[in-house]
């Protein structure tokens, strides 16, 4: 036998709009996290939930509680900085995050200027204890992690030049790039 499931509590704008002041206390968040967050308390299939979710989010904008383009600037830096990921890891992490790509464009151009993605990318091979593959199968794996990472197959491709990866294996990572 299923067990019946609970109402959900109708909360009041102000009840709603304290709890999400708590969410954004607990962390940053996009304005699309939040809204799926209060969508969960509230019935977001009627017409009166969908306006009192808008309403909160219009009200934390209006106070700079939630602002997307800060937002995604202090992501880009924090993940360049301490989880020292490429360009393109950023973006993918932005965009599944609910942030618009104007806003991710302008970010990640900021936070990424000046920066070298070959240096970046052997800070963050040392910052993983990733020393010089010893064979075919430990250099696939290496470039599959910088893949990862969201560097670029150029800077990639150089990286592994100087490691005196043969050709052979080169062509093969190559082949299975594009």
């Amino acid at each position: 036998m299923p067990f019946p499931r609970p109402k959900k509590k109708l909360y009041s704008e102000d009840e709603l709009y304290q709890y999400a002041v708590g969410a954004l206390a607990r962390r940053m968040r996009t304005v699309a996290e939040l809204k799926r967050l209060l969508r969960a308390r509230v019935e977001a299939d009627t017409e009166y939930g969908q306006t009192l979710v808008e309403l909160i989010i219009r009200r934390l904008k209006d106070h700079s509680y939630l602002n997307d383009s800060q937002y995604a600037a202090y992501f880009s830096s924090l993940r360049r900085d301490n989880q020292k990921f490429g360009r393109l890891r950023v973006i993918t992490d932005l965009k599944a995050r609910g942030v618009h790509g104007d806003v991710i464009d302008k970010a990640v151009d900021a936070a990424f200027d000046g920066v070298n993605e070959e240096k970046q990318a052997r800070e963050y091979l040392r910052r993983k204890r990733i020393e010089k593959p010893k064979d075919q199968k430990q250099a696939a794996r290496i470039f599959r992690q910088l893949v990862r990472a969201g560097f670029g197959s150029r800077t990639i491709f150089s990286i592994l030049k100087r490691w005196n990866v043969d050709d052979e294996t080169l062509s093969a990572l190559e082949d299975e790039s594009a």
